[in-house]
């Protein structure tokens, strides 16, 4: 027996709330226990060797990067989990969580690849893959609920923004 065939099921046919609970405090988990992991490689070199870097016009000062990844990436666990929700099932939403699951190990790689190896080249060209797999899971939630495409419209904006400023230090650096 499944956690989701445990207790009533919602009137509209979606999982319980019980159930519903345990799926959004799961997705929450991932994807923090993915932002953690970036966390950890980008301190690795973000206070000395990124401090030696010739840095783009309008690059935000260092304490603006973890509030606005902390509430992007709340906003991506909610917007996952509406898209479950709402089919009710990982079997009816597992092809736009995939495309989810890409773009966040993406999101990884980017942090691995910019400070963990220190190539902010590769980076530049890694962050354009980043850019179209966070519009293509925008365009595959969209299918599903509006709201968890709406939620990811931030986050896509400072992934662009963020390829503006990588690509910066590649070519400055």
């Amino acid at each position: 027996m499944s956690i989701e065939d445990k207790g009533a099921a919602d009137p509209s046919g979606g999982p319980n709330t019980l159930t519903s609970l345990l799926y959004l405090f799961a997705f929450l988990a991932v994807v923090f226990l993915a932002a953690a992991a970036g966390g950890a490689v980008t301190a690795t070199s973000v206070g000395d060797w990124y401090q030696t870097l010739i840095k783009p016009p309008l690059t935000p000062a260092p304490w603006v990067f973890p509030v606005v990844w902390n509430f992007l990436y709340f906003l991506m666990a909610i917007s996952a989990w509406l898209v479950w929700r709402t089919t009710g099932s990982f079997d009816r939403s597992g092809p736009p969580l995939a495309i989810f699951g890409a773009q966040l190990s993406l999101n990884l790689t980017w942090s691995i690849l910019f400070f963990g190896l220190k190539n902010p080249t590769l980076a530049a060209v890694e962050v354009v893959v980043l850019d179209i797999a966070v519009a293509g899971t925008i365009f595959s939630f969209a299918r599903y609920n509006r709201l968890s495409a709406l939620l990811l419209l931030p986050y896509l904006a400072w992934v662009l923004f963020a390829t503006y400023l990588t690509i910066g230090l590649a070519v400055l650096n």
